[in-house]
């Protein structure tokens, strides 16, 4: 059953290209089978998180991630009685635009681009790839997703103006996506903060005295299970503090976006969208907890020396190829030189470097690099 102002699949905008009804899946389910199966959604395997393969290869890398926020989001989806199928099919698509080596190649490749007046933004390339890139059917180029899930590609983290962003006008702008995507950027946090937790204590790189000071959170978690299991691993210790802060912030956003659609007056995904504020929403104490575990990370496992130090030989390695590409476009694959002869130079570059992994980036700069 689902809530009145959940998004009904039979009230689609449909695909850009018609096709039949399947038979026995849902439009939504079929556009998470399209991710799943496409050759992005695989390479997610091999891109980095936040350590890199060279530190260990134990931790999470950017395919694990997602599928642990298609569970979150699922969940939290179910709960509200919104469409678990779009839920699902958004988060496992919401990363498939990520270049090489998380946020740090991105802002790199960002960098070069803004030589040239343009940008890179992962969500406008995550559009790029469903829409055009992947080539998997004979009737149509990329994925022919539903307008829903590519909307909430674009919108389920931040803003566009179509003044700004004419492109995406036909992704209604000047409204929010349905209550589905909105969850997005909320269960990846709960996801990521959790998960990057995890893999800094593993790390070694979290000190728990200093975790409980300053992140009250974890030190109400640690105290309750301590007091249950005194003599216990610490790392099993840990990992049930941690599942208890994710079941405490899952739960306040299923609680709290609930409550905000009620005080809305909502009663069809068009008043979802059309309401002055997003209505997915954390309270204001759960909020400065996650804002509180945020802090944490980046302040000792993302600036931590042995990541920075990482980070910044893969950072260097993907702005070494980038100027080798854009010196010797002639050396791109076959398919990446035909475009460049109709196509901006550094457009090309920048779309075949996004699509690589860690592991194909480091061996192109041992081949091609003198």
């Amino acid at each position: 059953m689902l809530a009145a102002y959940a998004m009904d699949v039979r009230h689609s905008r449909g695909r850009r290209y018609p096709e039949p009804r399947h038979p026995y899946r849902n439009d939504y389910a079929r556009d998470r089978d399209r991710v799943i199966h496409s050759r992005a959604f695989r390479r997610l395997e091999a891109k980095t998180q936040v350590f890199t393969t060279r530190y260990s290869d134990h931790f999470r890398n950017r395919l694990t991630h997602t599928l642990e926020v298609a569970q979150v989001a699922r969940t939290v989806a179910g709960a509200l009685q919104l469409n678990t199928d779009l839920a699902e099919a958004l988060a496992l698509v919401h990363d498939i635009g990520h270049p090489p080596f998380g946020h740090a190649g991105e802002k790199q490749l960002d960098r070069r681009m803004r030589e040239f007046g343009e940008n890179f933004d992962h969500n406008l390339h995550a559009l790029y790839i469903v829409e055009q890139f992947e080539q998997s059917y004979l009737d149509f180029t990329g994925l022919n997703l539903t307008f829903e899930v590519r909307e909430g590609i674009v919108k389920h983290s931040r803003t566009y103006t179509a003044s700004t962003f004419s492109q995406l006008s036909e992704y209604l702008l000047d409204q929010h996506p349905p209550l589905e995507a909105q969850l997005i950027d909320l269960v990846d946090e709960i996801a990521y903060n959790t998960a990057d937790l995890d893999d800094g204590f593993e790390a070694h790189l979290v000190d728990l005295e200093q975790l409980s000071e300053e992140v009250p959170i974890f030190a109400e978690a640690w105290a309750e299970v301590d007091c249950r299991h005194h003599s216990a691993k610490p790392k099993l210790k840990f990992n049930a503090a941690l599942k208890h802060i994710l079941d405490l912030l899952a739960t306040d956003l299923i609680e709290n976006t609930n409550f905000a659609v009620k005080q809305s007056g909502a009663k069809n995904a068009r008043d979802i969208r059309e309401h002055a504020s997003r209505l997915a929403r954390f309270s204001d104490a759960r909020a400065e907890a996650n804002h509180e575990l945020k802090r944490f990370l980046f302040n000792h496992v993302y600036s931590h020396p042995s990541i920075v130090e990482d980070r910044d030989r893969s950072v260097a390695a993907l702005d070494a190829l980038f100027s080798f590409f854009l010196d010797h476009p002639d050396r791109l694959p076959r398919q990446y030189v035909e475009l460049a002869a109709h196509e901006p130079g550094h457009r090309v570059v920048c779309d075949y470097i996004a699509g690589m992994t860690d592991d194909f980036l480091l061996r192109q700069c041992q081949e091609l690099l003198p």
